[in-house]
């Protein structure tokens, strides 16, 4: 049996995201595949993840050895050390991921948690695991002169690997703010091969 984390990043609410449309699906159908596997849904916003407080970074960088999973500030930390898979499901917003999404990056980012540093440098502690990233974009980011600008997808594969786990992929919907473009085809499509996909993640 293998632990889930939904990682979902987007202010708006499940009906109307299109980004939620798409990884519910593929939620549903994974759900269906695996029925003895957990699944733990964090919602960043109903979760109200918020800026690191001031005064405690340190927290983050030399965790004191009885700090456990209860703590405000490592709980995360210890949350997404524990699960086996990750989906994530947010929105390619101004370029780059949700702030909020950056915000809980830097609760999960934990020395002696999730990664260590050692004498040739950092090391991610989260081998044999796997993510896939549920994504929508208003424009055409995986191809072209564009694809130099998409810094949200690459962002998180870059900091998955960081953290261990490289065996990273991507389901994107593209195009869905193009004007003329068919939004519900893009997203029936995305769905569709979300639920492809979900048999085998």
């Amino acid at each position: 049996m293998s632990k889930v984390l939904y990682i979902k990043a987007n202010a708006k609410l499940d009906g109307e995201s299109r980004t939620f449309k798409i990884s519910d699906a593929f939620v549903q159908a994974y759900r269906k595949s695996h029925p003895h596997d957990e699944i733990i849904t964090l919602d960043l916003y109903k979760e109200r993840i918020a800026f690191l407080p001031v005064g405690q970074l340190n927290e983050l960088h030399r965790p004191a050895p009885d700090a456990g999973k209860d703590h405000p500030i490592l709980k995360y930390a210890y949350q997404f050390l524990e699960a086996d898979k990750y989906i994530i499901a947010e929105p390619l917003w101004n370029l780059g991921v949700p702030a909020i999404l950056k915000a809980y990056i830097d609760y999960i980012c934990v020395n002696g948690i999730t990664f260590k540093y050692t004498a040739e440098g950092p090391v991610g502690l989260n081998h044999g695991k796997k993510a896939i990233n549920i994504t929508t974009r208003g424009g055409y980011y995986s191809e072209g002169k564009a694809k130099a600008w998409e810094m949200g997808d690459a962002y998180l594969r870059t900091i998955f690997h960081f953290l261990g786990i490289t065996d990273f992929t991507t389901l994107n919907a593209d195009g869905l703010d193009v004007v003329g473009n068919n939004v519900d085809l893009i997203l029936g499509s995305a769905i569709q091969d979300g639920i492809k996909r979900a048999a085998s993640f």
